[in-house]
């Protein structure tokens, strides 16, 4: 028989739940599929990176989480897609720089980014690789920015999209090299490697994994965007050590809607952070180049601040808009 006690033990703890209406909601999530809506092409690193997590995600919780790439529009339409979802955590959004940028290089949107998502959680971050075709008559950094130099506007660089950190990257190095270069924007990563090895394009800033296309010459690298050189690539200086204050390194994370309970954010929060202490998983992000770069979301939100005020300046200066 139940005693006074423990009845208003139970008592206590129904109201305690009444108090916290969303606890329940984070202790169940997921209870079906959940979208993971990605902003670049099928095999580009933000694709790759949206996948690795999610599996360990759908492993770890139950329900699948499924990757639905829609590249476009400067990430714009897989950040509307978001929007326009229900805040209820069955729909979230990977992100890199670029889309933390969007309002800065895109007039009439139907969101503002800092005030419309939630931060979830961060994920990797990597350094990108100064890559150019063979046909480009440089060995090493120096020699490409004599020749630059020599051939304003007659060098070409691709990048995944406008706004993306590729482009980005270009604008700067432009900016401080004091070179004239003609971007070239593509749907994604993935394919603008493809047109590069193919010779269409002379340059691009990529994070995607190149020690193969180096070692085979079907690339030559001649840089990595990162201060400190990188241990995957011993051989390549850091842009830096030529082009003063010069830094870039790509990042990756998820948002949800704003609104989103905070239960359930902290729960994504607490399982991402899981899967990038899970030894599966950086070996994933190793292939890469990329190390783990767990975040709380107070701390993400910070980075976003901080990414608007130094990128804000270049997307200004290089005059960066839809293409």
């Amino acid at each position: 028989m139940p005693t006074r006690r423990t009845v208003l033990r139970g008592a206590g703890a129904a109201t305690a739940v009444q108090l916290i209406p969303g606890s329940a909601k984070a202790l169940d999530y997921p209870v079906k599929s959940v979208r993971v809506v990605n902003p670049t092409a099928p095999g580009g690193s933000s694709d790759v990176v949206a996948r690795l997590i999610s599996q360990f995600l759908q492993d770890r919780l139950g329900q699948p989480f499924v990757v639905d790439d829609r590249p476009g529009a400067g990430s714009n339409i897989a950040n509307e897609a978001v929007f326009r979802a229900p805040a209820d955590g069955y729909t979230i959004l990977t992100i890199s720089k670029g889309s933390v940028l969007v309002n800065l290089m895109y007039d009439g949107l139907p969101f503002d980014f800092m005030r419309d998502f939630k931060p979830v959680a961060a994920a990797a971050i990597a350094p990108l690789v100064m890559l150019v075709h063979p046909s480009v008559p440089a060995r090493t950094l120096p020699e490409f920015l004599a020749y630059a130099k020599a051939n304003p506007g007659k060098i070409n660089y691709a990048s995944a999209g406008a706004g993306s950190d590729p482009h980005l990257a270009g604008e700067l190095f432009k900016s401080l090299a004091g070179v004239d270069m003609t971007h070239v924007p593509y749907r994604g990563g993935a394919i603008a490697m493809t047109d590069l090895i193919a010779g269409g394009v002379h340059l691009m800033f990529s994070n995607l994994p190149v020690a193969d296309y180096i070692r085979t010459g079907k690339l030559r690298g001649l840089a990595v965007t990162t201060l400190a050189r990188s241990k995957a690539y011993p051989d390549l200086p850091a842009v830096a050590e030529f082009v003063p204050g010069f830094e870039n390194g790509v990042w990756f994370g998820f948002v949800a809607r704003e609104s989103t309970p905070a239960d359930i954010v902290e729960k994504l929060n607490r399982e991402i952070g899981a899967a990038l202490a899970d030894p599966k998983v950086l070996e994933s992000l190793a292939v890469l180049n990329a190390a783990p770069m767990p975040m709380t979301p107070p701390e993400l939100s910070k980075l976003f601040t901080e990414e608007i005020n130094r990128w804000g300046k270049v997307i200004k200066a290089a005059g960066i808009k839809p293409e």
